[in-house]
């Protein structure tokens, strides 16, 4: 075969391998517009309509009755905040301490394999399938409907996440670390605390706020567990209300004036987990 025919044949094979390329790269990009377009369109609506149904009375005053006047979300953002709150100081400690686990001690253990494979159901799992469990296992035990439940619901949302991405940071960290650290007689359980969790650190605090930014905008487990409650309280044995779960009820009503809350509600969320997640980035961009 003569040096042209290669060349040619060469020359044949770049076009032909650069129009592929053409092609992928457009689809990718119209691919992301067409995701961007429809991420903008929402935000603008969100803004637009929780704009005008946010006011102060919106943070100060209870839920209102249909057909009122007055009214706001207070008591479902206090609910909100308690029960996230208190879901994520349960599921992470728990979700950290199986994430090193994996990581450090079980990556060839029968153990972490099954964890694993637990663990990845979890995160498939839609969220009322766990509301559904507690509801089985809590609410039909107690007879009523709690924030206790609804705690429950939302701390085993936030558990596989918190794994997975601890899991994935720490097996990030070169093992040249560990080994120097074991090279000096350090224990191994002076390692992990001192060496590699503090440098997965800001991607072990991502996924803790990915948890919470996921959970905090869950409605299905709610309406199994906690339910919704009119009137302030925060006692975690009674129904507890929600921002997800008034945001359901009051944008489905006919009631214009509870349609405006619950695009206020919609925007307060939006706005909250965006800020969170601004605020951590700003914390911790410097420290890897």
């Amino acid at each position: 075969m003569s040096v042209t025919t290669l060349d040619a044949k060469r020359l044949a094979m770049h076009a032909k391998r650069k129009r592929l390329n053409t092609l992928a790269l457009t689809l990718s990009l119209l691919a992301m517009a067409f995701g961007v377009f429809w991420l903008i369109w929402i935000l603008f609506e969100t803004v637009r309509l929780g704009l005008g149904g946010l006011s102060m009375a919106a943070f100060t005053e209870m839920t209102p009755p249909p057909l009122a006047e007055t009214g706001g979300l207070a008591n479902a953002i206090a609910g909100s905040a308690l029960m996230v709150g208190l879901a994520t100081l349960l599921g992470t400690p728990i979700g950290i301490l199986a994430g090193v686990y994996l990581a450090e001690y079980g990556q060839k253990t029968w153990l972490g394999s099954a964890v694993r494979f637990i663990n990845d159901i979890l995160l498939s799992a839609p969220s009322i399938v766990v509301g559904l469990f507690i509801y089985a296992v809590v609410v039909t035990k107690m007879k009523s409907f709690s924030g206790f439940a609804g705690v429950l619901a939302l701390a085993l949302i936030v558990i596989p996440v918190v794994i997975r991405t601890t899991e994935n940071m720490l097996a990030l960290i070169p093992n040249a670390l560990r080994e120097a650290a074991y090279a000096l007689g350090t224990p191994k359980w002076k390692v992990i605390l001192s060496v590699t969790l503090k440098s997965a650190r800001a991607g072990v605090i991502t996924g803790i706020l990915l948890a919470l930014a996921r959970i905090a905008g869950e409605t299905a487990p709610l309406l199994f567990t906690a339910l919704s409650n009119q009137f302030w309280t925060s006692n975690l044995g009674e129904p507890m209300a929600s921002l997800p779960v008034t945001i359901f009820k009051f944008a489905m009503s006919p009631y214009e004036n509870w349609q405006k809350l619950a695009w206020a509600g919609v925007f307060i969320i939006t706005i909250g987990v965006l800020l969170l997640n601004i605020l951590a980035r700003v914390l911790f961009k410097n420290k890897h």
